[in-house]
């Protein structure tokens, strides 16, 4: 058989050989591009996509509940018209992504509800960058910023919202996290930053000269304390204060403190000259102890400031060694908490001493607590636009 066939195929003349060839080359390529296709299609069907238990008891139940599956006018989008390219070359290149997903799924990095939910976060980010970085192009197949009216919206707070993100370029995710799906527990980044702070607190060695910073508010001591280091102090040593270690007793460090001082306001050490930077609060005891140096008029606004210094007792559970773990935790706390309902604007967006108005106005939005609005207020006030590198934030 292989004879005969090897026969015909010699007794056909070149001309002819080279069309069969070219015949067969190309019905071979429609074959090949229409599985090619078929298996894309297939791959993009809503069946595949909760194919595992992951996504189908997880993602796929919010999805259901929200207005993208259901609502007025019958129109739902699918999995894949969120998260899948229509362009051929960006489609290909979130196939090749989706592998870490095969992956994952193998591996178990997903499998129950509980590693679902400590994933969520990490797994949302991923995607919300994604979609930031193209401009939420997938939204815009359905959406578009022309055929938007505004007057037919329920809330007017909220027309208002999208008027003003329309008119300065904001992309869609910015504004609608959480629109399909749960949001996650955006706590649960910057949580885990403070506990390594924490943990990492417990375990230093301090000696003299060493820079340290407080990563959350605690209390100063005139004398080695002998009480339990939350108890009542002669002073406050605020989160994100930096400061330098004379000598370390047991739990127990003594630091010397540099800032200002403000004529009028002299409880209360500053980190900058003439910004409202909040390092500490002094009591009558410590206040007393405090050094300063010459008084200086500040030009522009007339107030005189001292430099100062004062030597103070803390406890080491309140101190890090690691500045950029320091500004890492603050910088999480912004993105967690101004990135969820607007374009992050850009830290060095205000003065130093405007950005404490503008974080009380808007702090009703966002789950903060007191502690963690402070700490906030700091790292955004050593990135404004007039103190951005002081520190080396």
């Amino acid at each position: 058989m292989f004879k005969k066939a090897s026969g015909l195929l010699t007794s056909i003349r070149p001309r002819y050989g080279m069309a069969l060839l070219l015949l067969a080359g190309a019905l071979l390529g429609i074959i090949f591009w229409g599985g090619f296709h078929a298996v894309l299609d297939a791959t993009n069907s809503e069946a595949f996509c909760i194919s595992c238990h992951q996504m189908r008891d997880t993602v796929y139940q919010e999805y259901q509940a929200s207005v993208h599956y259901k609502n007025a006018s019958g129109v739902a989008a699918t999995c894949s018209d969120c998260h899948v390219p229509q362009p051929l070359g960006p489609k290909l290149l979130a196939k090749l992504d989706a592998v870490s997903d095969l992956y994952h799924t193998l591996m178990g990095t997903i499998d129950t509800p509980e590693k679902f939910e400590a994933e969520r976060l990490a797994m949302a980010k991923r995607v919300w960058a994604r979609m930031a970085a193209t401009d939420s192009r997938e939204c815009r197949n359905c959406h578009a910023a022309h055929a938007f009216d505004v007057t037919k919206m329920k809330k007017p707070q909220e027309a208002d919202r999208m008027v003003k993100g329309l008119a300065a370029g904001e992309t869609c995710i910015a504004c609608h996290k959480g629109i399909a799906h749960k949001l996650p527990d955006l706590t649960q980044g910057y949580q885990s930053l403070l506990n390594g702070m924490a943990s990492g607190a417990s375990h230093n060695k301090l000696g003299k000269g060493d820079v340290v910073f407080s990563f959350r508010t605690g209390a100063l001591y005139l004398d080695v304390p002998t009480a339990a280091p939350d108890a009542a102090g002669d002073g406050k040593l605020l989160a994100a204060t930096q400061a330098t270690v004379l000598e370390q007793r047991g739990d127990w460090v003594l630091l010397k403190l540099d800032g200002w001082q403000q004529q009028g306001a002299e409880r209360v050490l500053y980190a900058l000259k003439g910004q409202r930077i909040l390092n500490a609060a002094l009591g009558e005891t410590l206040l007393a102890k405090v050094s300063a140096g010459a008084p200086l008029e500040d030009p522009d606004t007339g107030l005189v400031w001292s430099q100062v210094s004062l030597q103070a007792w803390a406890a080491k559970a309140d101190l890090s060694t690691d500045q950029k773990a320091l500004w890492a935790y603050g910088a999480e706390l912004y993105n967690s908490s101004c990135g969820t309902c607007h374009s992050l604007p850009p830290k060095d967006h205000s003065l130093a001493n405007q950005v404490s108005g503008t974080l009380n106005a808007m702090k009703r939005f966002i789950s903060l607590d007191e502690e963690q609005v402070r700490f906030l207020l700091k790292y955004l006030q050593f990135n404004s636009k007039d103190t951005a590198g002081a520190h080396h934030v």
